[in-house]
């Protein structure tokens, strides 16, 4: 729903239902309940999430079914959720919900077919968000490989550039790709994002734009800002205990835009400097280690600095 600040949406990732006819039976369901108490008289915004599977059988079958539902119960998609490309419940995700990594092409099919759809689904004059995996996941690569890592996917990722630059010179909409850092994501902070988009992002995509259309780097630059944005996890963000007004500003000095903010929570507890006394927060904290899903933890330590554990199963063991 329309809010002073924006579109406030409720995302279909929390839904099971891998294929199209299963996902869409979970919006049937739940959508026009939730409408009907948060905006019963307004029209409302979903944040679609569609598995590889689901965004083929609904682009080659349902499209035009599903355009007609969601103008039958008022409601609109201007955002996609395009991180989990395979199954995301009822199975073992953890590190693989990266995969395939923008080093792959079937990541660049996947969200260039993504792109088609919003682009069909997106109403006049509203903008639309497909947010992405951060890349890459960091510990897939040595140190040695970065550098050829981040160029690969980067080139890949302007591919998908290449395709929404065509979608707006087509149908006049805008569509652009938020990033989502995560800890231990090849970004996993906004730090590393903006270094990514100063040394990487633009530089390489500049000099393609300029290629491929005789822009000017001014043009080429404005460009590539309207298209790559950053998708802003709170949680995310505050497990990398990341001050949240610091990176807003550094941003918007930046002409970085937020294409997305994702409200979400994280668990935060102090560790008692005594040993003995640690066991009821570690005992808490157990309680959420589960088997399906990465739960990345970082500690604060006295001296400033952060330690990181892959997943809570580490940390639980470190004492």
């Amino acid at each position: 729903m329309k809010t002073t600040h924006g579109q406030l949406t409720y995302c279909s990732n929390i839904h099971p239902g891998e294929s199209w006819q299963e996902h869409f039976a979970q919006l049937q369901l739940h959508i026009p309940l939730i409408k009907k108490q948060v905006n019963p008289s307004g029209r409302f915004g979903i944040g679609l999430r569609l598995s590889n599977i689901a965004s083929l059988e609904l682009k080659e079958k349902s499209l035009l079914e599903f355009i007609e539902w969601l103008k039958g119960n008022d409601c609109f998609v201007f955002t996609m959720n395009g991180f989990p490309y395979g199954s995301f419940h009822h199975t073992i995700v953890k590190d693989e919900v990266h995969a395939p990594d923008w080093t792959n092409r079937d990541r660049v099919d996947y969200t260039i077919r993504l792109a088609e759809i919003l682009s069909q689904l997106l109403p006049e004059n509203m903008d639309g968000g497909i947010s992405t995996s951060p890349l890459s996941y960091r510990h897939w690569h040595s140190a040695e490989q970065m550098d050829s890592v981040f160029k690969k996917t980067t080139f890949h990722l302007l591919e998908v550039i290449m395709k929404l630059i065509e979608i707006k010179n087509n149908t006049g909409k805008i569509i652009h790709i938020d990033i989502e850092p995560e800890p231990d994501g090849l970004l996993e902070s906004g730090i590393e994002f903006i270094n990514w988009y100063d040394e990487y992002l633009l530089p390489l995509g500049t000099s393609l734009l300029q290629e491929r259309f005789g822009w000017t780097t001014e043009i080429s630059v404005k460009v590539l800002k309207e298209h790559v944005q950053l998708c802003y996890d709170i949680c995310h963000f505050a497990v990398g205990y990341e001050d949240h007004e610091q990176m807003t500003k550094l941003l918007k000095q930046k002409s970085i835009r937020i294409g997305k903010i994702q409200i979400s929570a994280a668990l935060k507890a102090g560790l008692p400097v005594v040993v003995e006394e640690r066991k009821p927060v570690i005992d808490a904290f157990a309680q959420f280690n589960e088997s399906t899903y990465l739960h990345q933890v970082i500690a604060l330590q006295k001296n400033g600095e952060l330690k990181k554990y892959r997943d809570l199963p580490e940390a639980l063991t470190s004492g």
